[in-house]
């Protein structure tokens, strides 16, 4: 088998990403698509004549999806047909769909309908079905699913549901599953509504679900159910949920009431005993051990049992931790270490030893920090993994991949990561190898490590943690005075090394920056776009990094935290009295923040270890306080 390595001087060869007949091919693109968004369809088909590039049917989605028409409807569903599941199918069907509602086009709406998320079109596909002489059960079955839902439906499902209703569809119970689900996180606002579908001896539930929903607190009042039945102790249950996050106390009693009233289920009451057990296990509540053990084994997730580690960690429980994780399978690496670290605190060494080193052997924070224990060095497990060339060949030309290529150097980044998950969706595992190559050696460095993470391909780390943008990286690292493997570490855990990433929060770039923080750190403004640029991107978050050390007394674990979640929000989480270090960020409220130090911490490791550098980063955590 052939094995693929490509040097960059083939791969610029290959991929000529700058080259003056791609800037000119790319501009004949961008010319057809201007041309068509307005123009005719004698300009359109000149358009497309003309053009030979891998974008020319991002030009036909362009014409199609503005000007439908019957007249061109054999060349629309030829499309439909020839990309159909890719990312250029959808805006053009969706079109096209609304065009033949609107020209009452019901054969062929039916046969150009597909599966999709938007309800009024599937309301309008099951309207024509019925229109057209389509079983009326079979369809008026289906309705029933639009509209037992917790949100109002488009107006456009109007006539259909009356329909439904008119032929005896609306059940009690199918009107009483849409106010539960209306009122456990729909749309509140619809309960009046659906109020007045109930038996008229039934529509005081609906205004306590209301009530209960607003004020959780309700749920405590017993005068309440005044029946004593199934569904009034449905909404206690909902309600004294959510209550033991707002009142815990008042929910514990509450409880120890409202099980005594109504006959639950031994599923109805384990659902009540994990959300207790959660909630005070969270919060560090006196009685958290008590309601875990009340939880039914099976019901015992990663998450209960990490807040256990957790409550035992705070009050450094060592017997209780030997106690509770010995003997347990399938136990996390954290849960691993911190079980090794309680037979120390008792003085078992052997035992903690013994197991520290079967923890070593990973490639991950705690790896990192049971090597540092040992005095063992890291290992990162780097194993590469032989591409097949012919492979790589059949992938950089498989049209998505073209696609793919070609949105990227106009810089369309989102359209361009669409074909690129087309394309790796709908390959082979060796496939989205070779496809990761090809990413790897053009530079897009976040698809290769999403690729790579979709075949489980944990150890390739030179393409995992890739040297992106190393040289900014290390200039404005070393200007900043701050090391680089930490500023390289927050790129790669922030944005993957996507310069053009951008968060729900309006967080920016490859080192994902706030623009207030930005023009904070810059002592002066800092347009939004700029941002998107690698360089002041990164010579930005540089010295952000550097203020944060600075401000945390060049303490790079709090700073780390801090660039998370803020510095008076870490300062907060200080304790009194002086606690290790490991212990703290096992202990950091938020889990967020608590994974990101983490991450960024083995990710460090990672890079100052394939930068030649001795050592681990993270021993002295090992020695390090916090707090006091």
């Amino acid at each position: 088998m052939k094995k693929y390595l490509l040097s960059i001087a083939a791969a610029a060869f290959i991929f000529p990403l700058h080259s003056a007949e791609a800037s000119n091919d790319n501009d004949a693109f961008l010319d057809a698509e201007k041309k068509v968004r307005y123009g005719s369809y004698q300009d359109f088909k000149q358009a497309v004549s003309n053009l030979n590039h891998p974008l020319k049917p991002y030009v036909e989605k362009t014409y199609w999806q503005r000007h439908p028409s019957i007249k061109h409807q054999a060349e629309i569903e030829e499309y439909l047909n020839i990309y159909q599941h890719t990312p250029l199918e959808w805006p053009v069907r969706k079109a096209w769909l609304e065009y033949l509602k609107d020209n009452n086009e019901k054969a062929a709406y039916i046969r150009n309908y597909r599966e999709t998320s938007n309800t009024e079109l599937t309301c309008t596909y099951l309207d024509f079905q019925l229109d057209l002489g389509a079983p009326e059960k079979a369809i008026l079955n289906q309705v029933t699913d639009l509209w037992a839902v917790g949100k109002s439906q488009p107006n456009g499902c109007d006539s259909l549901f009356s329909t439904w209703r008119k032929k005896g569809y609306m059940k009690e119970e199918t009107v009483w599953k849409r106010v539960t689900l209306a009122a456990q996180g729909g749309t509140q606002s619809l309960l009046p509504y659906l109020k007045t579908l109930l038996p008229s001896k039934e529509r005081y539930l609906a205004d306590l679900y209301l009530k209960v929903r607003k004020d959780p607190s309700a749920a405590a009042g017993l005068y309440r159910y005044k029946n004593k039945s199934a569904k009034e102790g449905q909404i206690a249950i909902y309600g004294v949920k959510r209550l033991v996050w707002r009142d815990k106390e008042l929910a514990l009693k509450a409880w120890e009431k409202l099980e005594k009233i109504f006959k639950y289920s031994d599923e109805e009451k384990a659902d009540v005993y994990y959300t207790f057990a959660l909630s005070l296990a969270s919060s560090g509540h006196k009685q958290a051990s008590f309601w875990l053990n009340k939880v039914p084994k099976e019901r015992l997730d990663s998450k209960l049992i990490q807040w256990q580690l957790g409550n035992m960690l705070k009050t450094q429980d060592w017997e209780g931790i030997a106690a509770f994780f010995t003997g347990k399978e399938n136990l996390s690496l954290g849960q691993q270490y911190w079980l090794a670290y309680s037979y120390a605190q008792r003085g078992e060494q052997q035992k903690a030893d013994d197991i520290w080193k079967k923890v070593a052997a990973n490639r991950d924070y705690y790896g990192f920090l049971a090597a540092a224990r040992l005095g063992l060095p890291v290992d990162l497990n780097n194993q590469p993994l032989a591409v097949d060339k012919v492979l790589v060949d059949k992938v950089s030309n498989a049209p998505g991949f073209k696609r793919a290529k070609a949105l990227y150097d106009i810089e369309r980044f989102t359209s361009a990561r669409r074909e690129w998950n087309y394309l790796t969706d709908t390959s082979s595992d060796e496939e989205k190898l070779a496809a990761s190559q090809l990413s790897t050696d053009l530079g897009w460095h976040d698809s290769t490590i999403f690729t790579l993470a979709k075949i489980k391909a944990w150890d390739n780390v030179e393409q995992r943690f890739p040297f992106a943008f190393q040289d900014v990286f290390e200039r404005y690292s070393k200007r900043s005075k701050i090391d680089v493997a930490w500023s390289i570490a927050i790129a790669r855990r922030e944005s993957s090394f996507a310069p053009d990433a951008r968060s729900h929060a309006n967080a920016r770039g490859l080192m994902q920056l706030l623009p207030s923080t930005a023009e904070y750190v810059n002592k002066g403004s800092v347009t939004s776009s700029r941002l998107y640029q690698p360089k002041t991107n990164i010579r930005l978050g540089t010295s952000y990094l550097q203020y944060l050390k600075k401000k945390n007394h060049g303490n790079e674990v709090l700073a780390t935290a801090s660039y998370n979640a803020g510095y008076h929000r870490i300062k907060r989480w200080l304790p009194d009295d002086a606690i290790p270090a490991e212990l703290w960020v096992e202990l950091i409220p938020y889990r967020e923040t608590r994974d990101y130090v983490k991450n960024v911490f083995a990710y460090r490791q990672v890079y100052h270890t394939r930068m030649g550098r001795e050592g681990n980063v993270l021993a002295p955590l090992l020695e390090m306080k916090m707090g006091g």
